[in-house]
């Protein structure tokens, strides 16, 4: 697998550019359309703690292990929300999507199919990944449903896994898809955008 590099990815309507601290107030007015940092489930920055969000994913960045992006629908020329491949290990060819939130408004709509279709579609096509993962919370239930309807399947579940903004300790619900199944569900993402609705 190649090393994740900054790079942009696009289609007709959406464009992840690689994160930099310029976008710190256009992620906070993102967040804000639905005050996001409320959800306990989520991973928003609140505000005032944008700069320090961003500066935490470009290291992740500078390690090795995180390669950020912000969300531009191109209709309005907005940045509505973020995303970024995390826990990259090269040495097994698997990389996950996740840290992945919209504005309250481009929610339920084309945006997330859309971006994930780039991210795999780079993750498996250019860098040669094996394997894609996604984790979330036990109660996150509408990022559940939206993992499986890109068609990973369900690994299982790391039980007492991970500490939620609150303090309190959360069920992991981990998700994948190998490179072999990749072809058949970016044929089934691509109906779904082009379908009308």
């Amino acid at each position: 697998m190649r090393k994740p590099e900054p790079a942009t990815l696009a289609s007709a309507r959406v464009r992840l550019e690689p994160l930099a601290e310029s976008h710190v107030a256009d992620l906070e007015a993102a967040a804000a359309d639905g005050a996001l940092w409320t959800l306990r489930i989520t991973s928003v920055p609140a505000p005032g703690e944008t700069a320090a969000y961003v500066a935490t994913a470009l290291q992740g960045q500078r390690d090795g292990h995180m390669l950020p992006f912000v969300v531009r629908e191109l209709e309005g020329g907005r940045i509505v929300g973020s995303t970024r491949y995390h826990d990259i290990v090269p040495a097994v060819e698997r990389l996950e999507i996740g840290y992945t939130w919209y504005a309250r408004s481009w929610q339920r709509s084309h945006l997330n199919t859309t971006c994930k279709l780039l991210l795999m579609q780079h993750a498996f096509e250019t860098l040669g990944a094996k394997l894609v993962g996604w984790r979330t919370d036990n109660y996150n239930f509408a990022s559940q449903r939206a993992i499986e309807r890109l068609g990973a399947k369900k690994d299982g579940v790391l039980r007492h896994h991970a500490l939620r903004r609150d303090g309190t300790v959360r069920d992991t619900v981990m998700y994948s898809l190998a490179a072999g199944e990749w072809p058949e569900v970016r044929a089934h993402l691509e109906y779904q955008l082009a379908r009308p609705r």
